[in-house]
């Protein structure tokens, strides 16, 4: 419906830029990467990918202690987004969105930052909301619902906040991309502060009983929203699927496909059974940080943070069960540039009242 399409570079270079009004671009600077895609749409109504960046920068680090963005993460942020509007500029798209989320909403310094970007660079960037968020997150993982379920929860695993979407399954397959760009079939949505950076700084003890714990802790928290009563026995009556698409998932299911290098082709669509995930997760947790560094689908720079994204994922696996969930690599960046490309852009004044909203509280849910 809606998948990406990579392009592959003819005689190994990069693919060159085509006619500026053929292409999109999406910068997405979350609490711990900071990530661009440019594409073009394709006539099917899905997109091929031209060009792509992604670095991680840990803009949150410290966030939750200080309530600061500090100096160095800023520095990391600007160089990776320097890069970014450089691509931008070359390629000279139609249309593009430079957006910052829940690290930039919640840091006290997170206005005066993105003001320093656009000295540097010229580029605006817009804090979004959770609910523009999540509702992102949903459009670029729309072909990954199955409608023999009646309801679709999406999960958005972030650096610092996570975002949760349920879904009419059915509606969603029947509104296509056209559709659920202008009215997606959300029946409900909540944003949680609670992320892979923000979760690891909060338990760094390594105690007997620490992961169960870390799990508790967010169970407790997502509880507290009535979604899990409301859709909770729906999905524990076999009518819910989970649809994942973050970095945490993502690396989940390379380690449990024992890839020997991340294959997008190979994680992108694939199903993961809930046995599957907890021995891949185990794996992991038995490992000391230095060995999960040296996991492929790993590496150095998540090792310290995705069993914080696993027990995220296995608090909210709890609370709305199923015995399988659909991993999606793909998210923001997909939703925002689909979102351009079929006519859904929010109005200047839209973007600016929204570049000023907070984040939501704990638990917090809007129906729509």
């Amino acid at each position: 419906m809606a998948r990406p399409i990579h392009a592959r570079p003819r005689n190994g270079k990069r693919a060159r830029p085509r006619g500026g009004s053929q292409l999109f671009a999406a910068v997405d600077l979350g609490t711990n990467n900071c990530r661009l895609l440019i594409a073009e749409r394709t006539a099917s109504g899905g997109f091929r990918v031209v060009d792509s960046y992604s670095q991680i920068v840990r803009l949150g680090e410290g966030l939750a202690r200080t309530g600061q963005l500090s100096d160095a993460a800023m520095a990391r942020a600007i160089e990776a987004l320097g890069r970014c509007a450089e691509k931008v500029k070359r390629y000279n798209p139609a249309a593009s969105r430079f957006v910052a989320t829940q690290a930039c909403r919640v840091a006290s310094n997170g206005r005066a930052f993105l003001n320093q970007v656009h000295r540097l660079y010229g580029v605006r960037m817009e804090t979004i909301s959770p609910k523009e968020e999540a509702k992102y997150a949903l459009l670029g993982s729309l072909d990954l619902i199955d409608p023999s379920h009646d309801f679709a929860l999406v999960i958005d695993i972030g650096g610092g906040s996570t975002e949760l979407c349920w879904v009419d399954a059915k509606a969603a397959v029947e509104r296509g991309v056209d559709g659920c760009a202008r009215r997606p079939p959300v029946l409900g949505w909540a944003s949680f502060p609670i992320g892979v950076v923000t979760l690891s700084e909060g338990f760094e003890d390594r105690e007997p009983g620490w992961y169960d714990r870390m799990v508790a802790h967010v169970r407790d928290i997502l509880a507290q929203n009535d979604a899990a009563s409301r859709f909770g026995p729906l999905f524990a009556a076999g009518r819910g699927q989970l649809i994942g698409n973050s970095g945490t998932v993502t690396s989940l299911a390379g380690v449990h496909l024992r890839l020997e290098r991340y294959l997008r082709s190979a994680v992108d669509g694939v199903w993961l059974s809930r046995e599957g995930a907890e021995e891949a997760r185990q794996r992991l947790h038995d490992l000391t940080p230095q060995q999960r560094a040296l996991e492929p689908c790993i590496g150095p720079q998540r090792a310290d943070l995705v069993l914080s994204g696993c027990a995220i994922l296995d608090a909210v696996w709890s609370l709305w069960p199923a015995d399988r969930l659909r991993v999606g690599d793909r998210g923001l960046r997909e939703g925002i540039l689909l979102s351009m490309m079929h006519g859904a852009q929010p109005s200047k004044s839209r973007r600016r009242r929204r570049s000023r909203t907070r984040t939501a509280t704990p638990g917090a849910e809007v129906v729509s």
